[in-house]
Order: C-alpha cells, then structure tokens, then sequence
C-alpha cells in the first residue's frame, strides 16, 4: 500500500481528524451544515481524554461569559441527541456541598450572575430528601443544567450513531501525516477534501506543532478511580465540594472567592497544592467515579502517586457518608490545559486547528465544535 493509494473516490466536504469528543461534533456540525463529513481517527477509537474522564456535563462553574455559553449549548446538544444515539444519561444536576460558611458567601455571589440562573440553595429538607448522603455541612447549592453520561462507552456510541445515521465515514486506525489540500495524506493512503479540521486532542507534537505550540499549554495527567459502595444506594445528583468552588472558575474568579481560596490553602494545603477537588458521579452499576488531581508538565505522566489518592478518598469521605466502599479501578486523565480555554486558528486557507485547553471537552464540545466549522468555512 503506498501514499498515492486513493481512500475513497469521495470529495468531502470536510476531513475531521481526531475521533474524540472535539472531532465528533465537529462532524455533527458539518454534517448538520449539509456537509459531506470524514472523520479520521488513529486507534480504532478515541482512548485519550474523551474517554478517560467522568463523563461529566458541566455547566455551573464554568468560565464566567463565552465559555459558560458554550456549556450550557452543549448541554442542551447531549440532551437531545444522547436517547437517539442510545446514550443512557445516568443521572442530572449537581449538588454543590457548602462545608465553611466562606462557601455559602461564593454561592450567594454566584446565584446573583447570570450563572445562578435556575440554580439554587437547598433546604434542609430537602437536602434530606434528595441527598441524605451528604455529611452535615452549611448548605448544598443545586444546579438543575448537569448530566452524565459514561464516557468510555458514549464517545463510542456518538461515533457509530454518526456513521450510522448521519452519513459520516469514518477511517479508524489511519494517522494524518500532512494536510495539502485538496489531498488529506494518511498512512493508509490519500482523502480528497475542501476542507480539514484538525483536532488533536492532547498531541501538541504531530500536525502543526508550531501552531500549537503557541497556545504554551502544558499537558495535565490526573488521577481518578472508580469505586464500589459495600451498601446500594442511588446518587440523585453529581456531587462537589468547597474544593470545587475554589477551582472552578464561574467560582473561583468571583471576588467573594478569594477568602476561601486563602483559608484553603491555609487548612488544605496539601489538596491545594495537587490540585485536588472532588467529583462525583454514578454508573449504572451503582459505582461511583470519583476525583480528581492536576499535575501539569511537558508530557503525559506515567506513574501515580497513592498519596494523591488518598488525598481524594479523604475530601470523598468527609463530603460523602455512604458506607464503606472498595476501589475497583484507578487510571489517569490526562488533557492540554492553558491560560485560554479554548484555542482554535486556521493556520491556512481551509484548514482548521481547535483544542479545548481547559479539561472541559465533555461540558462544552459540541459547541466548540459548531465554532470550529464555522471558521473552517471562513477561511477557504
């Protein structure tokens, strides 16, 4: 097989490459363009951040203004279209357990933006009623806007859900060597194109480098785990912490935030300094995904640290009071993070380059994705 061999007598309209969540919507906003859509991927499906996280919507918290929007759109993208791919969404909303009154302060700023709009403070009945599994704290702030579905299993099913019913072709366990279009080289041969997305994910090294390298994103590699509750119960809710209302910047940029990130960092120091903060999210099996850390180099870490670990399993333990619980997997997340949360450019005529550099590819894809054709359509 040599590169001159033609893949398919098609002329897309667009190649996408990159057959993560950033990838997929990008072919979903194509092909709801009317657009002749390839998607290429390099495994035989994406095994990289959209898989390896926790599935996870997240609208309350993101970054206050476009990227807040962003979530909330493709909040509402997973809802419709997540029962006709077949994508079970496990459960809906957040429930945010205030632990020090220095919390209750970053709710009550945060209900008063734009943000809050359909978010809310719980009573203590009700507190009692939707999540008696949350330890005694000082309040719990609920969002409606959340949900989750399985990630590892989802990505999958989007994908064949596009392929299937959208007329999307995809071309698994095939790299894009170079971008000259019309001609999409590959290492099984040549596509046809007017114009490509790129998506790389978290390979910062393999098609336009140098473009990327501008963004000076460091690469994030995280540390999560699945556990199993010895006692059934049922999460009503994803569920966070003061942690998270420290690190989520819809929280943490407010003003009313700094206090609370100055005590943390007094009295938490050690989860501060790893970049701990808690999620929690439920499986169809009863359990629980629960994480996670931040460390931040020039490359993916191989190893991790048990003291991380046990510094998650401590915040779970003093939020959460479901019994004693058996840790079934542990992995590590891994996504480029940067000062902007999102980069997107055309380095050429009808060639897009677009990453999501926050860890919220999940939360706001779908979105970025409509942004990334948009542009791609711009620039030819």
């Amino acid at each position: 097989m040599t590169m001159s061999k033609i893949l398919s007598d098609k002329t897309y309209d667009v190649v996408v490459v990159g057959g993560g969540i950033v990838g997929l919507a990008s072919a979903y906003a194509a092909f709801k363009k009317g657009l002749s859509v390839a998607v290429v991927e390099r495994q035989s499906q994406n095994k990289d951040a959209s898989v390896r996280n926790f599935g996870f919507v997240t609208v309350s918290g993101q970054r206050r203004g476009e990227h807040w929007q962003r979530a909330m759109h493709s909040r509402n993208i997973w809802a419709e279209i997540a029962p006709k791919a077949g994508i079970q969404v496990e459960h809906i909303g957040l429930h945010m357990l205030m632990q020090r009154p220095e919390a209750v302060d970053v709710a009550h700023a945060f209900l008063k933006t734009e943000m809050g709009e359909g978010c809310r403070l719980l009573t203590q009945s009700e507190i009692n009623e939707a999540a008696p599994y949350l330890n005694k704290g000082e309040g719990v702030l609920y969002s409606p806007h959340e949900l989750r579905v399985e990630s590892n299993t989802a990505i999958a099913k989007l994908a064949h859900w596009l392929q299937e019913t959208q007329s999307v072709d995809f071309y698994n366990h095939t790299t894009v060597t170079s971008v000259e279009l019309p001609k999409v080289h590959t290492s099984r041969g040549v596509l046809n194109a007017e114009h490509c997305v790129v998506c790389p994910g978290a390979d910062f090294t393999g098609l336009y480098p140098e473009v990327l390298a501008k963004t000076k994103a460091k690469i994030c590699t995280l540390n999560m785990m699945r556990v199993m509750p010895k006692k059934a119960f049922r999460l009503n809710a994803a569920v966070m912490s003061d942690l998270s209302f420290a690190r989520y910047d819809g929280f943490a940029q407010l003003p009313e935030a700094t206090v609370l990130k100055t005590l943390l960092d007094d009295i938490q120091s050690a989860e501060r300094q790893a970049g701990v903060h808690l999620i929690v999210v439920q499986s169809e099996d009863g359990s629980l995904i629960i994480g996670d850390s931040h460390d931040y180099s020039d490359r993916e870490l191989p190893f991790r640290d048990t003291r991380i670990d046990d510094l998650i399993i401590n915040e779970f333990k003093q939020v959460m009071d479901i019994g004693e619980i058996d840790i079934t997997q542990h992995w590590l997340g891994v996504y480029p993070s940067a000062d902007e949360v999102v980069f997107k450019t055309s380095p050429e005529k009808g060639v897009v380059v677009g990453a999501v550099t926050s860890g919220t590819g999940a939360s706001t894809g779908f979105a970025f994705g409509e942004e990334l054709i948009e542009l791609v359509l711009e620039s030819k």
